[in-house]
């Protein structure tokens, strides 16, 4: 068995008194499409960047590639393609030029850069806009461009932090598509992100907040580990029945999803649909539909995140 592309152990990073990232540890396998899921500030970026040895880590130690990020950054960064939330292009430079600038950058020249530079024109659809001015291109287009500019090397392993804000859900999910093809052909991704659909696409999850591990697994394995039952009730007043069904004993949580209530039971209500059925028609509410729902991704962060808080404190 080939050892793993990433593995982090105890990873810390502080910030004078503030802990960024607090002992996570993980591995990621070779052909991998690995995904940080987690709110703003939960230590996503910080993480990722120690990963691409732009950050020494406080604590702990991660390999990349079976290469030390505390004493050898530089050799890490010969082996990774990075993508950052900001897109680190030139906007005065044509596509065609920003994919030479970064060629450079990597040493990848001459008919070698020729050759890489027309495959990815092609793969990422850009052969339109080669010639453009780089600040002209729309989000989805840069987006794009930006991820050519961290493949021009082939790297083995990619970072891609958050590349898709700001992005429509087209251009996303093309995005995706892209990833994954790279996966089939051995390349190995670290995607961090907070959106949930994005999540979906991923082999594996980590769920961190506040800088700490909350769960790790498939998206199935995290949605299984949502406890209780699911019901999604369509009653009106909407939020007149949130406020009646979060004073309920047994349950767990009242969400609201479109114009629906989700709720989440504890196990040991016997009739769940019934008890809420009841309860809101006492209180005079109209009551259309109560059906059983499956777990989101959506769900099992906000499940796992506050048991997680609860532990802690």
């Amino acid at each position: 068995m080939s050892e793993p592309a990433v593995v982090a152990e105890g990873l810390v990073k502080r910030f004078g008194s503030f802990t960024a990232v607090d002992h996570l540890s993980f591995q990621i396998t070779r052909g991998e499409i690995f995904g940080f899921l987690g709110p703003n500030g939960s230590g996503k970026s910080t993480t990722i960047r120690m990963l691409c040895g732009l950050l020494l880590p406080t604590e702990g130690e991660a390999l990349v590639g079976g290469v030390s990020v505390s004493q050898q950054p530089e050799r890490v960064r010969e082996q990774i393609g990075y993508m950052s939330q900001q897109f680190s292009l030139y906007p005065d430079l044509t596509v065609s030029e920003n994919l030479e600038f970064y060629g450079g950058v990597y040493g990848v020249t001459g008919s070698r850069f020729g050759e890489r530079s027309a495959e990815l024109l092609a793969r990422l659809s850009l052969n339109e806009e080669r010639g453009w001015p780089t600040g002209e291109l729309s989000t989805g287009v840069r987006q794009r461009l930006a991820l050519a500019c961290a493949l021009i090397h082939q790297p083995p392993i990619l970072f891609l932090d958050e590349p898709t804000s700001g992005v429509d859900p087209v251009a996303r999910r093309r995005f995706f598509e892209l990833i994954g093809e790279l996966s089939h052909g051995g390349v190995t991704t670290l995607v961090t992100t907070h959106v949930m659909d994005e999540a979906e696409h991923c082999n594996r999850l980590l769920l961190i907040d506040r800088g700490r591990r909350v769960a790790e697994g498939t998206p199935a394995d995290l949605k299984a580990m949502v406890p209780g039952r699911l019901l999604e009730v369509r009653a009106e007043p909407s939020m007149q029945a949130a406020d009646v069904l979060e004073a309920l004993p047994g349950v767990l949580e009242v969400s609201l999803f479109g114009t629906a209530l989700h709720v989440a039971m504890a196990g040991t209500v016997g009739d769940p649909e019934a008890l809420l059925r009841e309860r809101l028609t006492e209180a005079g509410l109209a009551v259309h539909s109560i059906e059983p729902a499956s777990p989101t991704l959506e769900h099992a962060f906000l499940s796992l995140a506050s048991g997680a808080e609860e532990v802690a404190g």
